[in-house]
């Protein structure tokens, strides 16, 4: 049985960890702490911090003797993780796996094959967004281990009741990539969790019981997570049962990849304005250079409001690296004016983002949305998710906010988005008690741990968004049109961690034995689908295509090619992932899909 409920927030630029004791926590759900995490915080220097920057340094031959990384408990086989790695890799970037979090969410590349750094010098042996979550993971185990794990390893991360969190957003495919992760560094009984929920059962855990006086019923709380690397939307109604004040979340945001990188490429562009040739007199590694340290200079901002400006240099290039860099700065008007007009400006609630038309040829990069403006975003969740509320008027109306994420550090920030919602919604709109930015997300995914146990208020919900399978409609074949594709619905929002079901309705042909693709969709306002409903029509922004899962399935002592009669059976298990398993009609054969095995049972 485990000791610990273990909270760790895998994070795009930060990974934190909090922990609490089951057996002796009694019904108070304290405490819960942070654990410190070691690190090489310079060369030859190791120091524990409250956070480990989601940054991995793949360092040259010989560029740093064994001594210089070793860590408390041993190196990271050669690579450098943490503090020491983002701050060394801003001036070698060729070398520094940054944003691996949103790679593994981009349904456009191979996430487990070997791509970052995505700009990388030549000799540079790239990982997969798959393996540099591994390393950060495997980083936290072993210095849990290290701190925690006791002698006899009774008390080792393995062991314990793991919680970790994902975006909202992040569809199925993206889970289960972080469930993979978390298996490949031994941590077999993870569970995922949102981390806007998270951050929420951070704010329940600070608050105690006075978290009832704080609320009411028919307040909707609204969750704003901007992270490094992604936006998230989340809604937290006060409702009532039997007497007693309960939550619920009844809508979560699509995918949103727009963040504090983001910001700080726009903050780069920005500054190079005041290099003698701009922008276009640096090479591809001096423009991430800039980003660097535009990243540090808005932090040293935010962190310091009397700071006017901060000073910003990039390494100069061949023989003169030192004696030719390039220097400028960051200033505070610089930041308040790119990062609030751009990011946040204001906006009527019936304003959209733009849909920036692509290309024919795109570069291979992470897709980040087409429009900056977080509020133009915002405006978009709300109104989408009126009409499945059932909500008056052109949007949903929050009575209130609860920040997350290091980008709302900053006090400007904050109040442009509670500036933006009261105009929307005709009154104040406040904002919550937020706890550490940097540390919320994974105290509140250890308290959630307590609250399965019983030591907590849990949030309901369940699957976050409704999922459906492409079904071939039998159709004549007709020159260059595709046969019309209906969505039968597999998993219906709403739908429980560690349930199943069968999928009611008429029998399918399942292709075996040759290679074949099996699409999915995905809804976050289609809320009243039952298991099995099929669609054959369906608005644009209903209904998001995920990406397809191609495999060939065993034909066994079938021709290959056959098509097999097949009834639906679905399975939503205790971390997230989507199972779904086609189960023949005429034997006992039985074929599973999931969004990472794709092998028969």
């Amino acid at each position: 049985m485990a000791r610990y409920v273990v909270g760790i927030d895998l994070g795009t630029t930060n990974c934190a960890v909090a922990y609490a004791e089951i057996a002796t926590t009694g019904a108070d759900p304290g405490p819960i702490v942070p654990m410190p995490i070691p690190q090489v915080v310079a060369n030859g220097e190791t120091r524990a911090l409250p956070v480990l920057p989601s940054f991995l340094y793949l360092p040259a031959a010989k560029e740093f003797p064994s001594e210089a990384l070793a860590l408390p408990w041993k190196s990271d086989g050669g690579r450098i993780i943490g503090q020491f790695a983002r701050e060394h890799g801003a001036k070698v970037p060729g070398r520094l796996v940054a944003s691996a979090k949103s790679w593994l969410a981009h349904p456009g590349v191979d996430r487990r094959a070997a791509g970052l750094p995505a700009v990388a010098a030549d000799d540079v042996a790239k990982i997969s967004p798959l393996a540099a979550s591994t390393a950060y993971l495997s980083h936290i185990r072993d210095a849990w281990n290290h701190a925690l794990g006791g002698k006899k390893g009774e008390d080792r991360l393995e062991r314990q009741e793991i919680y970790l969190t994902v975006p909202a957003s992040f569809d199925a495919a993206a889970r289960d990539l972080t469930a993979h992760a978390a298996r490949d560094a031994g941590l077999e009984a993870a569970t995922l969790l949102e981390e806007p929920q998270a951050a929420f059962y951070a704010w329940l855990a600070a608050r105690g019981e006075g978290w009832r006086k704080r609320v009411q019923v028919g307040d909707l709380i609204l969750v704003c997570d901007v992270g490094g690397g992604t936006t998230d939307f989340t809604l937290i109604a006060v409702q009532e049962r039997d007497g007693a004040l309960t939550l619920e979340r009844p809508a979560v945001g699509e995918h949103i990849l727009l963040g504090g990188d983001n910001m700080d490429l726009a903050l780069a562009y920005a500054v190079a304005s005041g290099l003698p040739n701009g922008l276009e007199g640096l090479d591809p590694t001096q423009r991430a250079a800039l980003g660097h340290a535009c990243r540090s200079g808005k932090e040293q901002l935010f962190g310091t409001p009397s700071k006017a400006s901060v000073p910003i240099a990039v390494l100069g290039r061949g023989a003169r690296v030192i004696g030719g860099a390039l220097q400028t700065e960051l200033t505070r008007e610089t930041l308040d004016r790119v990062l609030l007009d751009g990011f946040f400006p204001v906006c009527a609630p019936t304003d959209q983002p733009a849909r920036g038309r692509r290309t024919g040829l795109l570069e291979i990069g992470l897709p980040y949305a087409a429009d900056p403006a977080i509020t133009r975003h915002l405006a978009r969740f709300l109104g989408t998710q009126a009409g499945s509320l059932h909500a008056s008027g052109s949007i949903v109306k929050p009575t209130g906010v609860l920040f997350n994420g290091g980008v709302f550090k900053a006090d400007a920030l904050r109040a442009r988005v509670l500036e933006v919602l009261s105009g929307w919604t005709g009154g104040a709109v406040e904002a919550l008690d937020a706890a550490d930015p940097d540390l919320a997300v994974a105290l509140g995914a250890a308290y959630y741990g307590l609250a399965r146990h019983g030591r907590g208020v849990r949030i309901r919900g369940g699957v976050a968004r409704s999922y459906y399978v492409g079904v071939e409609t039998a159709a004549p074949a007709v020159p260059g049109v595709a046969p019309p594709l209906k969505a039968v619905c597999v998993v219906p929002m709403g739908m429980e961690e560690g349930t199943e079901a069968d999928v009611p309705g008429s029998e399918f042909g399942l292709v075996v034995g040759e290679p074949a693709a099996f699409r999915f969709l995905g809804s976050t306002t289609r809320r009243d689908d039952a298991i099995g409903q099929v669609l054959e029509r369906w608005g644009a922004d209903e209904l998001v295509e995920l990406a397809p899962l191609e495999t060939v399935l065993q034909a066994g002592d079938r021709d290959d090619g056959a098509t097999v009669p097949v009834r639906l059976h679905t399975r939503v298990n205790e971390v997230g992932t989507l199972e779904l398993s086609f189960r023949g009609i005429r034997d006992d054969r039985a074929w599973k899909l999931e969004f990472n095995v794709r092998e028969p049972e």
